[in-house]
Protein backbone atom coordinates (compact mmCIF):
# COMPACT_ATOMS: atom_id res chain seq x y z
CA UNK A 1 0.00 0.00 0.00
CA UNK A 2 1.11 3.57 -0.74
CA UNK A 3 0.89 6.34 1.43
CA UNK A 4 1.07 10.27 0.44
CA UNK A 5 3.72 11.58 2.75
CA UNK A 6 3.72 15.58 3.53
CA UNK A 7 7.54 16.72 3.47
CA UNK A 8 7.81 19.99 4.78
CA UNK A 9 10.44 22.23 3.08
CA UNK A 10 13.41 23.38 5.69
CA UNK A 11 13.52 26.68 6.69
CA UNK A 12 16.15 28.69 5.35
CA UNK A 13 18.66 29.99 7.94
CA UNK A 14 18.20 33.54 8.77
CA UNK A 15 21.12 36.30 7.70
CA UNK A 16 22.28 38.84 9.71
CA UNK A 17 22.96 41.60 7.92
CA UNK A 18 25.38 44.54 7.90
CA UNK A 19 22.94 45.76 5.47
CA UNK A 20 24.54 47.64 2.43
CA UNK A 21 24.48 46.36 -0.51
CA UNK A 22 28.68 47.23 -1.08
CA UNK A 23 29.40 44.72 1.90
CA UNK A 24 26.53 42.22 2.11
CA UNK A 25 27.67 41.05 -2.02
CA UNK A 26 30.81 39.96 -0.22
CA UNK A 27 29.51 39.01 2.83
CA UNK A 28 25.74 37.62 3.44
CA UNK A 29 25.40 37.74 6.49
CA UNK A 30 25.76 36.27 10.06
CA UNK A 31 23.82 33.32 11.16
CA UNK A 32 22.57 31.71 14.19
CA UNK A 33 24.90 29.84 15.74
CA UNK A 34 27.85 31.46 14.87
CA UNK A 35 31.19 32.25 16.68
CA UNK A 36 32.61 35.26 14.61
CA UNK A 37 35.72 37.37 14.82
CA UNK A 38 36.05 40.79 13.30
CA UNK A 39 40.03 41.89 13.27
CA UNK A 40 41.76 45.19 12.29
CA UNK A 41 41.11 48.20 12.13
CA UNK A 42 40.43 50.13 15.85
CA UNK A 43 37.42 51.62 14.19
CA UNK A 44 35.63 48.37 14.43
CA UNK A 45 33.78 49.87 17.33
CA UNK A 46 31.43 51.14 14.66
CA UNK A 47 30.66 48.14 12.64
CA UNK A 48 29.63 46.51 16.20
CA UNK A 49 27.79 49.76 17.47
CA UNK A 50 25.74 48.95 14.08
CA UNK A 51 25.20 45.34 14.83
CA UNK A 52 23.91 46.20 18.19
CA UNK A 53 21.56 48.05 17.49
CA UNK A 54 20.14 45.91 14.17
CA UNK A 55 20.11 42.96 15.94
CA UNK A 56 17.25 44.85 17.98
CA UNK A 57 15.19 44.55 14.62
CA UNK A 58 12.45 42.43 14.17
CA UNK A 59 13.38 39.67 11.63
CA UNK A 60 11.01 41.02 9.31
CA UNK A 61 13.41 44.41 8.67
CA UNK A 62 16.99 42.23 9.16
CA UNK A 63 17.25 41.87 12.60
CA UNK A 64 17.61 39.24 15.36
CA UNK A 65 14.10 40.54 17.34
CA UNK A 66 16.61 40.56 20.74
CA UNK A 67 18.25 42.26 23.11
CA UNK A 68 22.23 42.07 23.39
CA UNK A 69 24.83 42.05 25.14
CA UNK A 70 28.23 43.52 25.25
CA UNK A 71 31.29 42.73 27.11
CA UNK A 72 33.47 45.53 26.93
CA UNK A 73 37.15 44.45 27.77
CA UNK A 74 38.85 48.20 26.46
CA UNK A 75 36.43 51.37 27.09
CA UNK A 76 35.26 50.74 23.96
CA UNK A 77 31.41 51.34 23.91
CA UNK A 78 30.01 54.21 22.08
CA UNK A 79 26.98 55.69 23.13
CA UNK A 80 26.97 58.17 20.40
CA UNK A 81 27.10 55.57 18.07
CA UNK A 82 24.26 53.54 18.87
CA UNK A 83 22.26 57.07 19.33
CA UNK A 84 23.38 57.42 15.14
CA UNK A 85 22.18 54.17 13.93
CA UNK A 86 19.49 53.93 16.17
CA UNK A 87 18.18 57.37 14.40
CA UNK A 88 18.99 56.08 11.61
CA UNK A 89 16.86 52.60 11.85
CA UNK A 90 14.15 54.98 13.26
CA UNK A 91 13.92 53.70 16.58
CA UNK A 92 14.02 55.11 20.17
CA UNK A 93 17.41 56.25 20.86
CA UNK A 94 16.98 55.96 24.63
CA UNK A 95 15.42 52.04 24.00
CA UNK A 96 18.36 51.28 22.22
CA UNK A 97 20.71 51.83 24.67
CA UNK A 98 18.93 50.37 27.43
CA UNK A 99 18.12 46.94 25.30
CA UNK A 100 22.12 46.44 24.83
CA UNK A 101 23.57 45.05 28.25
CA UNK A 102 26.94 46.41 28.99
CA UNK A 103 29.62 45.18 31.33
CA UNK A 104 32.89 46.24 31.94
CA UNK A 105 35.92 43.19 32.30
CA UNK A 106 39.38 44.97 33.47
CA UNK A 107 41.31 41.95 33.75
CA UNK A 108 41.70 38.92 32.05
CA UNK A 109 40.27 36.69 35.78
CA UNK A 110 37.41 39.28 35.53
CA UNK A 111 36.63 38.42 31.67
CA UNK A 112 36.72 34.81 31.99
CA UNK A 113 34.65 34.64 34.88
CA UNK A 114 31.87 36.63 33.38
CA UNK A 115 32.16 34.55 30.40
CA UNK A 116 32.31 31.21 32.25
CA UNK A 117 30.47 31.80 34.80
CA UNK A 118 27.44 34.26 34.31
CA UNK A 119 27.22 34.55 30.69
CA UNK A 120 24.75 31.96 29.99
CA UNK A 121 22.36 33.00 32.49
CA UNK A 122 22.26 36.34 31.11
CA UNK A 123 21.81 35.30 27.48
CA UNK A 124 18.35 33.43 28.96
CA UNK A 125 17.18 36.16 31.48
CA UNK A 126 17.05 39.11 28.93
CA UNK A 127 16.73 37.07 25.69
CA UNK A 128 19.87 38.29 24.15
CA UNK A 129 20.15 37.06 20.21
CA UNK A 130 23.58 38.34 20.18
CA UNK A 131 26.64 39.06 21.84
CA UNK A 132 29.57 41.01 21.31
CA UNK A 133 32.99 40.98 22.82
CA UNK A 134 35.07 43.98 22.44
CA UNK A 135 38.80 43.73 22.06
CA UNK A 136 38.71 39.94 23.34
CA UNK A 137 42.40 39.60 23.90
CA UNK A 138 43.58 43.00 24.90
CA UNK A 139 43.26 41.88 28.84
CA UNK A 140 45.30 38.54 27.94
CA UNK A 141 48.88 40.94 26.98
CA UNK A 142 49.39 41.34 30.24
CA UNK A 143 53.07 40.04 31.09
CA UNK A 144 52.33 39.34 34.45
CA UNK A 145 49.82 36.80 33.72
CA UNK A 146 52.18 33.54 32.74
CA UNK A 147 52.14 32.22 29.40
CA UNK A 148 50.71 28.82 30.28
CA UNK A 149 48.38 30.19 32.33
CA UNK A 150 47.02 32.42 29.22
CA UNK A 151 47.13 29.79 27.09
CA UNK A 152 45.02 27.39 29.36
CA UNK A 153 42.75 30.39 30.69
CA UNK A 154 42.06 31.86 26.76
CA UNK A 155 41.58 28.30 25.06
CA UNK A 156 38.90 27.51 27.68
CA UNK A 157 37.29 30.92 26.51
CA UNK A 158 37.28 30.76 23.18
CA UNK A 159 35.58 27.37 23.15
CA UNK A 160 33.27 28.06 25.35
CA UNK A 161 32.16 30.94 23.18
CA UNK A 162 31.54 28.93 20.22
CA UNK A 163 29.90 26.51 22.50
CA UNK A 164 27.48 29.29 23.98
CA UNK A 165 26.39 30.10 20.08
CA UNK A 166 26.01 27.08 18.70
CA UNK A 167 23.65 25.52 22.01
CA UNK A 168 21.67 29.00 22.23
CA UNK A 169 21.35 29.32 18.73
CA UNK A 170 22.74 32.78 18.90
CA UNK A 171 25.81 34.97 17.32
CA UNK A 172 28.60 35.97 19.22
CA UNK A 173 31.04 38.47 17.61
CA UNK A 174 34.70 39.10 18.99
CA UNK A 175 36.56 42.28 18.05
CA UNK A 176 40.75 41.64 17.75
CA UNK A 177 41.78 44.99 17.07
CA UNK A 178 45.58 44.64 16.22
CA UNK A 179 48.16 44.55 18.59
CA UNK A 180 51.80 45.05 18.68
CA UNK A 181 53.60 41.97 17.10
CA UNK A 182 54.20 40.46 20.06
CA UNK A 183 54.76 36.21 20.54
CA UNK A 184 51.55 36.33 22.99
CA UNK A 185 49.46 38.13 20.55
CA UNK A 186 50.23 36.01 17.27
CA UNK A 187 49.37 33.17 19.55
CA UNK A 188 45.75 34.34 20.90
CA UNK A 189 44.60 35.92 17.41
CA UNK A 190 45.68 32.06 16.11
CA UNK A 191 44.11 30.64 18.72
CA UNK A 192 40.96 32.97 18.11
CA UNK A 193 40.69 33.04 14.50
CA UNK A 194 41.18 28.76 14.50
CA UNK A 195 37.70 28.55 17.00
CA UNK A 196 35.95 31.12 15.13
CA UNK A 197 33.20 30.03 12.36
CA UNK A 198 33.54 33.30 10.33
CA UNK A 199 36.67 35.14 10.16
CA UNK A 200 36.30 38.60 8.72
CA UNK A 201 39.29 41.78 8.43
CA UNK A 202 38.95 45.12 8.55
CA UNK A 203 41.69 47.60 7.50
CA UNK A 204 41.17 51.15 6.42
CA UNK A 205 44.20 54.18 5.98
CA UNK A 206 43.83 57.66 4.79
CA UNK A 207 43.52 56.80 1.19
CA UNK A 208 42.30 52.86 1.07
CA UNK A 209 39.96 50.63 3.13
CA UNK A 210 38.28 47.10 2.76
CA UNK A 211 36.57 44.51 4.44
CA UNK A 212 38.06 40.74 3.89
CA UNK A 213 36.09 37.09 4.46
CA UNK A 214 39.08 35.05 5.48
CA UNK A 215 37.03 32.25 6.70
CA UNK A 216 33.29 30.83 6.40
CA UNK A 217 32.22 27.48 6.07
CA UNK A 218 30.16 27.76 3.28
CA UNK A 219 30.03 31.61 1.63
CA UNK A 220 33.13 32.60 -1.25
CA UNK A 221 35.89 34.40 0.28
CA UNK A 222 36.96 37.45 -1.01
CA UNK A 223 37.09 41.57 -0.45
CA UNK A 224 34.71 44.47 -0.53
CA UNK A 225 35.69 47.81 -0.80
CA UNK A 226 33.84 50.79 -0.58
CA UNK A 227 32.91 52.79 -3.45
CA UNK A 228 34.32 55.91 -2.12
CA UNK A 229 38.09 56.28 -0.03
CA UNK A 230 36.67 59.17 1.60
CA UNK A 231 34.00 57.68 3.94
CA UNK A 232 34.56 54.62 6.49
CA UNK A 233 32.16 51.63 5.90
CA UNK A 234 30.19 52.95 9.03
CA UNK A 235 28.76 55.33 6.64
CA UNK A 236 27.12 52.82 4.27
CA UNK A 237 25.02 51.76 7.19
Amino acid sequence: MMHNVMVKPQTAQQRFTFNTPEVDDLFPGFITGEFAVIYGSPSLTSLTSLLCVRAQLPTQLGGLSGNVIYIDCANTFQPEAVNRFAQQNHMNQAVARQRILNFSAFTAYQLTSLVMDRLEEKIRSVNAKLVVIADIASLFMNSAIPKEEVQRAYGQLVNYLSYLAEKHQIIIVATYPSQEGSIRNIALKEMTLSRANTVLSYFKSPYTQELNLEKHPTYMLGTAEPPSPNMTLANFF
